[in-house]
């Protein structure tokens, strides 16, 4: 028996609830680190100090602040974190695409390395997969 049939609770997280709640935690605690490590860099400039090996800026560690609250934000209801999932995954996928190109030059602003990049990828990956397919019985189901 579970909690929730215990205190009589129909209201469960769906996948993408969930994955939407955790990803924005980690963005969020991220971009709030990155701004402690980030403090002898420029705040926007295609070099940045590393935190676990990504590079981060003043506005990189800014973006992964608003996503992080995006993302937690989203989770409360099931539509809302689907969408943001799909949205942010496809930024990120494009971003991942878009970043070795841009990588050390004046379009770099976020302070972009090798690392990011797979991040990037791999993140957008996630969030799109799991918006598209991961609550699919849901979908049928309502």
């Amino acid at each position: 028996m579970s909690f929730d049939n215990v205190i009589g609770s129909t209201n469960r997280r769906t996948l993408n609830q969930t994955l939407a709640l955790a990803f924005g935690a980690v963005y969020a605690l991220v971009g709030v680190l990155g701004f402690f490590v980030s403090s002898g860099v420029d705040f926007a400039g295609k070099h940045g100090a590393s935190l676990l090996g990504f590079d981060v800026n003043g506005l990189h560690s800014l973006v992964h602040l608003a996503i992080g609250v995006a993302l937690v934000a989203a989770s409360r209801t099931h539509a809302m974190a689907r969408a943001t999932n799909l949205t942010i995954g496809a930024v990120y996928l494009l971003l991942a695409a878009l970043g070795p190109v841009i990588n050390d030059t004046a379009a770099d602003i976020i302070g972009l390395n090798g690392a990011d990049h797979f991040l990037h990828a791999a993140s957008g990956v996630l969030l799109v997969a799991v918006a598209m397919v991961g609550d699919r019985q849901r979908t049928v189901a309502a």
